[in-house]
C-alpha cells in the first residue's frame, strides 16, 4: 500500500463538511493505540493468569482484529463499502468489550471513552463517505 497513492486516494472522495483534515488522523490513532495497548494488554494478563474467563478476552481481541483490518480494506483495497461494515464492527466489539469489563475493572472501560467517542465519530464519517462516493 503506496502512502502518497492512498492519501492522493484519499484527498479524491468526496467528504461530509464535519471531515477533519487527513493529518489529525495519525496523532489521534497514537494517542488512541497506546490507551488501547495498555487496558487491552491489561484484560490479556488477566486470561492468562487465569482470572478472568474467554467471555471477557474475545470482544478485546475481536475489536483489535477489526480495528486493524480497516487500513487494509480502505486504504489497500480502496473499499469504502468494505470498510463501511468493518468500522461498523469495531464500534460493536467496542461496546462490546467495555460492558464485559465493566463490572471487573470499571477503569478499563473509562479510559477507553475517547476511543469510543473517536470510533463513533469515525463510524459516522466513514458510512458518510461511503454514500457520498456510491
Amino acid at each position: 500500500m503506496d502512502s502518497a497513492s492512498s492519501t492522493a486516494w484519499y484527498g479524491q472522495l468526496a467528504k461530509p463538511f464535519f471531515a477533519p483534515p487527513a493529518w489529525v488522523f495519525r496523532p489521534v490513532w497514537t494517542a488512541l493505540y497506546l490507551v488501547i495497548a495498555v487496558s487491552f494488554g491489561f484484560v490479556l494478563v488477566q486470561y492468562l493468569r487465569r482470572r478472568w474467563p474467554f467471555a471477557v478476552l474475545l470482544p478485546f481481541l475481536l475489536n483489535l482484529l477489526f480495528n486493524l483490518a480497516y487500513t487494509p480494506l480502505q486504504f489497500g483495497l480502496r473499499n469504502n463499502w468494505l470498510a463501511s461494515i468493518d468500522i461498523l464492527l469495531v464500534l460493536g466489539t467496542l461496546v462490546w468489550a467495555l460492558a464485559a469489563v465493566w463490572r471487573r475493572a470499571r477503569w478499563v472501560a473509562l479510559v477507553n471513552i475517547p476511543y469510543l467517542l473517536w470510533v463513533a465519530f469515525a463510524t459516522v464519517l466513514q458510512l458518510s463517505i461511503t454514500w457520498l462516493n456510491r
